[in-house]
């Protein structure tokens, strides 16, 4: 059995922008991916990649932090994982983001149902769920938009 331990919390790189970008504004948060997500060393657009984008009161994005790669056409996520980070960064509210890798951006049954726990998870922890982002070749789509729970 291992003993207790100390963590921290430390910033693993900076993701610096021109100007602040606005997190509840879908064609802003997929521009905000392309740039600092899609761009990590530890991205293949050939796996589905799963991010919390943590934003301030002011909708400002503050940080991200990937919470699970998957394969070609899942990916497997727990709430724990996606309001972990949220919380220890005091995030006034997230965006959920992740990619299709067959570049149709179309929600699948999962996605809709994820984000629903999702939702329901942060009206708990009151880490409100601003948006979940699918990011396609071609397109996004927000799940906002197409007024799933929001």
């Amino acid at each position: 059995m291992r003993p207790p331990a100390e963590f921290k919390i430390m910033r693993v790189r900076d993701c610096g922008t021109s100007e602040p970008v606005i997190g509840d504004c879908p064609p802003k948060v997929s521009a905000y991916w392309k740039e600092h997500v899609a761009t990590a060393p530890w991205f293949s657009p050939d796996q589905e990649s799963f991010v919390t984008i943590m934003l301030n009161t002011r909708c400002r994005i503050t940080g991200h932090t990937l919470v699970a790669i998957g394969t070609l056409d899942q990916v497997v996520v727990h709430p724990r994982e996606v309001f972990r980070a949220a919380i220890v960064a005091c995030a006034h509210s997230v965006v959920i983001v992740h990619n299709h890798p067959s570049g149709d951006p179309n929600p699948s049954e999962a996605d809709i149902r994820i984000t629903k726990e999702l939702i329901a998870g942060g009206k708990l922890l009151r880490v409100d769920v601003r948006d979940h982002i699918i990011i396609g070749a071609e397109r996004n789509v927000s799940l906002r938009e197409l007024g799933y729970s929001f």
